[in-house]
């Protein structure tokens, strides 16, 4: 069931929005009402292809290419935004890698280029974009910026630090903006997905024996669809969480939990 969510007039900048978890949400706010900036760094095609649909049911949207890893790219990737819609009211920031799985000890020289250009799109991505969009939030006293971390702000994943590290840096990144902008009408909060069924997982979900394993971790028994995340998003940028700032909600069908303990410690 969705939830029935009103964004009419609103406008949403959506970073790695051309599949994934980043299209769910920008056909959920699209379908609210919303004005949609859809942000890619490749497949252009794919980009178009969901800006197309997202036109066809009735909605205003434009695509914008820019690496979020990349200071100035982000600054002109708001500007065409703000350009194009007069303004900014909600900000997803989904852009995200996990990186090649390398155990720490493992981590050589010609290794490290890829461990921090996971910390640099996952969390200094969030920073950049953040900074470039409250200049315009901050002058409208208005208007919310939604963080996607992951159950792994938590949760520890060995071959993935700096993945985690990222994630649980985005969380608290996300609880330092909201004290910081609380009193301008600025909401900041982040959304933790679990394990969710898209393309990028398709290895685990295709493959019974993965599949077995990780459904074994999640007390509900199942993955998450992108559409139940979008949902929740939708929600959470709209007036009917116009309480909610400063923290983190997790929609991992409690992966969170514990789950080895079900059956007792």
């Amino acid at each position: 069931m969705s939830i029935n969510i009103d964004l009419k007039g609103k406008r949403a900048l959506i970073t790695g929005a051309s599949s994934g978890l980043g299209e769910s949400i920008a056909k959920k706010f699209a379908a609210a009402g919303a004005k949609i900036g859809l942000n890619y760094l490749s497949h252009p095609d794919a980009a178009e292809k969901i800006a197309s649909e997202i036109k066809t049911a009735g909605a205003d949207v434009i695509t914008i290419k820019a690496d979020v890893s990349d200071s100035g790219e982000v600054k002109d990737m708001v500007n065409t935004f703000v350009k194009a819609w007069g303004g900014i009211d909600i900000l997803v920031n989904n852009a995200g890698i996990d990186g090649k799985h390398l155990l720490i000890h493992d981590i050589h020289e010609p290794d490290i280029p890829e461990w921090e250009k996971v910390i640099k799109i996952n969390l200094f991505g969030p920073f950049y974009c953040a900074r470039e969009v409250l200049k315009y939030m901050m002058n409208q006293k208005k208007g919310v910026i939604l963080n996607i971390t992951s159950v792994h702000e938590r949760i520890p994943w060995s071959g993935y630090s700096g993945y985690a590290a990222a994630k649980a840096g985005l969380s608290m990144l996300t609880k330092t903006m909201a004290q910081e902008v609380g009193s301008l009408g600025i909401r900041v909060l982040s959304l933790a997905p679990g394990a969710i069924q898209t393309a990028i997982n398709r290895n685990v979900w295709d493959n019974p024996a993965a599949l077995s394993d990780l459904l074994n971790k999640i007390p509900l028994g199942r993955m998450g669809k992108p559409e139940e995340i979008a949902d929740v998003a939708a929600f959470l940028v709209s007036d009917s969480a116009s309480y909610v700032t400063g923290s983190t909600v997790f929609a991992d069908g409690a992966m969170i939990d514990y789950s080895n303990f079900t059956h007792g410690g």
